[in-house]
């Protein structure tokens, strides 16, 4: 079988010979091709020359000299077309690859490498099999052949011809002799260590290091795949020789050390897929160490780590990959920026690692916290010195977040020391841990800065990404330290580092808007501007509590509005806007601003009305000043979250008063239901004003959305929940001023001035729904009134009906429908029309339906007489008012004329 083997792989080299002669030919004749065109090229002119020269010899006429011209353009012309004609096919059949040259000039070398490799592990096989030799002689015999497959494939490329070379660089023969050489030393020195014992552990470490990284310098003549191959024996090279005390400082020395003898390889040949596979391996062995080890040394692969980002920094790709940003770009590409692998690998491995380091240690040591800082600090540097480092500056900031993140989680169930004898228990204190998130904060903040001075006016997409995260990252680690190890009350660290913080980023907006040439529409300062607010909103979260917090967040957001005066910049009108969802925020967190215990009772003098009270009013005082803004987008946010910060006062304050000084999540009233509708349909009425004198979309939509709001409540609570008839509450002693005034007069009331306001500024839909709103809340108020007239206060369901009460629904309901018929026809309402033709057909239906089978005597007389009277006159209403209509209106189409 192995005599079998041997002379198929001799078959297969000479037919792979004569194969690459056979292709050697073909490159032969198509240079001469080549050199062929190259001579029709450049006889061209001379011929021009000599066309030229005969006709000024003979000077013809004019008229045939033109002739003439034209001739010998078009003949050029001519030419010069079958040249380019020539020119394509000669590049196609030079760079195109046909299935023979694939099978003879690529694969075959690739399998005739890998079948040297298998033949020489095959012979050493065969050999031990056999006892023709001892273990000695064949690992010397199996080096002597790896170290002949490296010279033969030295002296076949010294002779290889340039243009195959150039070719086929990625199969070349001399190429596949390296790699099976190579393998074959590799084996041989792990069997000499692994197998028979006749090599220690460091020598045997030694030679397969410098077997890898001998390969790896080979690769600079051989290519990228044999560099491939020594970097595989590099890192694969530590798992094959075991220590009985293995060091981790020898370990990621050595990844090291190999990492930049690919990085530097890679830098020569300009290779990117190399880097990317030395980025995984180191990576790997980092993950691999920090999980497997019982107890494992941060520092080595600390160190190791900082020198891959310090070699991507300054060896490869180093300064040489720094390419001018276009103005075109498009922030896919923007992501996209090369060498996307190497970054993008990196930025991975080094954070990964970092959270590693954090979660093996589970909170015993300060040093893995100090190493993940160092790490993700190192990225951050990396993208902020190179501009094709997009994703180290990108996840550089998620990673400090994450890593703060889960120190803080490590660290959240920590408790202070048992109490020994006769002492006291040690302070837990968490100065170190405050320090690392405060300091990692503050070098975002100073790369930012370099950055933007460095190269920010050339790259505005990643000088705008480093505005963001010069600003962000430092108030999201403050925070996350300060809710983790500072004090609640009052943090005098946090609190001044938030207002350093915030001085610190509105003098580097304002040194950038002075330097920049877009002046105060440069994004990058505005975006720092922007950030110098939510610096100073930690600090206040930090020195403050409570009401006081609220109410100075409102203060500094109107501050940046002032701040317009003198500087204009776009990102002071958002601060203010900004300002205004924390205040939402911490509304939503403690709606009593002060607390359940501490909220006084007193209807309206309480904390509410100034926790509320002063941002609503800085609010709607901050609209006003910047209503002529010319960024609309900033100018309408502000103008919404004012109206809604106005109105969640009022509704806040009514709350507090209609439930007995208590502000919880009980079930409202119908009358406090009823304060809110009427509050809703004012703040329509309200928002539509001030359309109607400063037109803008957030009055328009929020009027009509208001009014929406409204008629839900109205359609949901009013009607069906919060009904006197259907919850049994009761409606009042007084026998007008009651529930029901309050809980369906006035909100009907309120939506007939509404919608009759509304009739020339609002949609016709929409001014229709308010109307019929109105009509609904006007029904249901003269129907549960005459229910209370002959219940008294507790009309609930269970009392049933009387004969007189189902006679007065009849006598009551004809007249509302009456009623809106005379004011539908008064003000050419068509939804009041309506409402009446349906209030009417409801009467008539009851009549037929209920009084027929429940009255009895004379009232079931009277009620159909009354029905009959009402009909009729409304039949003869209706006539009356048509007739008057001239022919061409469109609700009473013309009479066709009768013909003779």
């Amino acid at each position: 079988m192995e005599l079998l083997l041997l002379i198929a792989i001799v078959l297969a080299i000479a037919w792979q010979r004569k194969t690459s002669h056979r292709l050697a030919r073909v490159e032969d004749e198509l240079l001469a091709i080549r050199q062929r065109i190259d001579t029709l090229t450049s006889t061209a002119p001379p011929d021009a020359a000599i066309a030229e020269t005969e006709a000024e010899t003979l000077a013809p006429p004019a008229e045939d000299t033109a002739e003439a011209a034209a001739d010998a353009a078009v003949a050029i012309a001519a030419r010069e077309d079958a040249v380019h004609d020539l020119k394509p096919l000669h590049d196609k059949e030079e760079t195109s690859d046909t299935l023979e040259s694939n099978l003879g000039a690529r694969w075959a070398v690739w399998v005739g490498g890998v079948a040297l490799a298998l033949g020489g592990i095959f012979l050493i096989r065969y050999s031990i099999e056999s006892g023709l030799i001892g273990p000695e002689t064949r690992l010397v015999l199996a080096g002597v052949f790896g170290l002949l497959l490296i010279g033969t494939g030295e002296a076949i490329r010294r002779r290889m011809i340039e243009p195959i070379a150039d070719r086929y660089g990625n199969a070349m023969i001399p190429g596949a002799l390296t790699a099976a050489g190579a393998i074959t030393l590799l084996g041989a020195t792990y069997a000499a260590h692994g197998y028979y014992g006749f090599i220690g552990a460091t020598p045997a470490f030694v030679l397969l290091g410098v077997i890898s990284l001998g390969t790896v310098a080979l690769s600079l003549l051989h290519g990228q795949a044999l560099a491939g191959l020594g970097l595989a024996g590099s890192l694969v090279t530590p798992a094959l020789v075991s220590s009985t005390a293995p060091s981790p400082w020898v370990l990621f020395t050595f990844l090291a050390v190999t990492w930049l003898a690919s990085a530097a390889a890679a830098r020569l040949r300009r290779w990117t897929l190399v880097p990317v596979l030395a980025n995984l391996g180191l990576g790997g062995w980092v993950l691999a160490y920090l999980f497997e080890a019982f107890t494992p040394d941060i520092t080595p692969p600390t160190l190791a780590l900082l020198v891959v980002i310090a070699g991507t920094g300054f060896v490869w790709p180093g300064h040489r990959a720094e390419e001018p940003s276009s103005s075109t770009e498009t922030w896919w590409r923007f992501l996209r920026r090369p060498p996307l692998g190497i970054t993008l690998s990196l930025s991975l491995v080094v954070l990964l690692a970092a959270l590693a380091m954090l979660a093996v240690d589970e909170g015993y040591s300060i040093l893995p916290a100090f190493a993940a800082a160092s790490l993700v600090a190192a990225l951050a540097a990396l993208g902020a010195g190179r501009s094709y480092a997009v994703w180290p500056a990108l996840l550089s900031a998620v990673g400090a977040v994450a890593c703060i993140g889960l120190m803080a989680l490590i660290l959240l169930d920590q408790a202070p020391l048992p109490v020994t004898e006769g002492g006291t228990a040690p302070p837990l204190s968490f100065g170190l841990e405050i320090a690392i998130s405060l300091g990692l904060g503050g070098v975002f903040t100073f790369l930012g800065f370099a950055f933007l001075r460095r190269t920010g006016t050339l790259e505005p997409k990643l000088g705008a990404l480093w505005a963001l995260s010069m600003s962000a990252v430092p108030v999201a680690l403050a925070t996350i330290s300060f809710l983790n190890f500072g004090t609640l009350a009052a943090d005098w660290i946090h609190g001044l580092y938030g207002l350093a913080l915030g001085a610190i980023l509105i003098g580097i907006a304002q040194w950038r808007i002075l330097r920049s040439e877009a002046g105060e529409a440069d994004r990058a300062a505005n975006l720092v501007a922007l950030g110098s607010f939510a610096g100073l909103a930690f600090a206040l979260h930090a020195l403050t509590t409570g009401i006081t917090t609220t109410i100075l967040i409102a203060v500094i957001g109107f501050a940046y509005v002032l701040a317009t005066r003198w500087r204009p910049w776009p990102a002071f009108p958002w601060a203010m806007g900004a300002a205004i969802v924390v205040v939402f925020a911490r509304i939503a967190w403690e709606p009593t601003l002060v607390g359940p215990n501490q909220l006084s009772t007193t209807p309206f003098w309480n904390a509410l009305l100034p926790g509320y009270g002063i941002p609503a009013l800085l609010a709607v005082l901050a609209a006003y000043q910047l209503r002529n803004w010319q960024d609309h987008r900033a100018r309408n946010f502000l103008q919404a979250v004012a109206a809604l910060m106005g109105m969640m006062a009022l509704v806040v304050l009514v709350r507090h008063a209609m439930n007995g000084g208590v502000l919880d999540d009980s079930v409202a009233t119908l009358g406090e239901q009823s304060i809110y509708t009427l509050l809703t349909i004012g703040f329509s009425a309200t928002l539509m004003t001030l359309d109607t004198r400063a037109p803008s979309p957030v009055f328009r939509y929020g009027s009509m959305i208001a009014g929406v709001l409204a008629t839900a409540n109205v359609l949901s609570l009013h009607v069906f929940v919060l009904n006197p008839y259907l919850s049994g509450e009761s409606t009042g002693a007084w026998p007008f001023v009651n529930l029901l005034l309050i809980g369906y007069l006035l909100p009907a009331l309120s939506y007939a001035g509404l919608a009759y306001y509304a009739r020339d500024k609002r949609p016709r839909l929409y001014v229709m729904m308010l109307a019929l709103a109105g009509a609904l809340l006007g029904f249901l108020w003269a129907t549960l009134s005459v229910r209370r007239f002959w219940h008294g206060e507790n009309i609930a369901d269970w009392k049933g009906f009387l004969p007189n009460e189902t006679y007065n629904y009849s006598v009551v309901w004809l007249l509302i429908g009456v009623a809106l018929l005379v004011l539908g026809s008064r003000l050419d309402a068509r939804s009041l029309r309506l409402a009446s033709a349906g209030l009417v057909i409801i009467t008539v239906l009851k009549v037929f339906l209920v009084d027929m089978s429940n009255l009895e005597g004379i009232l079931r007389a009277l009620s159909f007489i009354g029905l009959g009277i009402v009909l009729m006159g409304i039949g003869l209403f209706y006539q009356r008012i048509l007739a008057r209509r001239p022919s061409s209106s469109p609700e009473l189409p013309p009479v066709p004329e009768a013909k003779a």
